[in-house]
């Protein structure tokens, strides 16, 4: 075995089954003979192993994977507040970012989620996989496979603290908004 590289058994021997594969899109898990996928192909490899992240460094953002922008703006836009953007890339495989941000009560959190939902689908052509919580309001969760919108009331934000949980995630810096017909300067 060749130092700084991880050595990866057959499929067979893995530990799971190797009869499911991960989509790109919405990292969910599908049967691999109904994708076309061929697991005879399979054969041993090495990767290189990543170096441990630097402490304070951030990722640089791909410009076309800015799904988290779009719900950010669509958020703004109905009056969101104390908004958050983790980078959860170097921490888990769960999602790439959450979006978090504060509504003042639940109607407010369902005119969010609202907003944002259509803000995806029209800007982004997007679908959210998955949706909790709306009836309630208290805290509205919904999936969009690479970003996970978080929209609490200020109690349950405080009561759940999210910034807390996962704090060893990346904060990243939110792009100041551009306005129209402001010079560029």
């Amino acid at each position: 075995m060749v130092p700084g590289q991880l050595h990866l058994a057959p499929p067979a021997y893995t530990g799971m089954p190797h009869f499911f594969h991960q989509t790109a899109k919405n990292k969910r898990l599908a049967r691999c003979s109904e994708s076309g996928y061929d697991t005879r192909k399979e054969t041993s490899t090495l990767i290189p192993l990543r170096s441990e992240p630097t402490p304070g460094a951030s990722l640089p953002l791909p410009p076309e994977s800015l799904t988290w922008l779009t719900a950010l703006r669509a958020a703004e836009s109905k009056k969101a507040t104390e908004s958050r953007i983790l980078d959860l890339r170097e921490v888990s495989s769960l999602a790439d970012y959450f979006f978090i941000c504060t509504a003042s009560n639940q109607r407010q959190a369902q005119a969010i989620w609202d907003e944002i939902v259509k803000q995806m689908r029209e800007q982004r052509g997007e679908k959210a996989i998955s949706v909790e919580g709306y009836a309630g309001g208290d805290w509205v969760l919904g999936d969009f496979g690479d970003v996970i919108v978080h929209i609490f009331t200020p109690e349950m934000r405080a009561y759940y603290d999210l910034e807390r949980l996962w704090r060893h995630a990346g904060n990243v810096p939110v792009p100041a908004e551009e306005r129209p017909g402001a010079a560029a300067g």
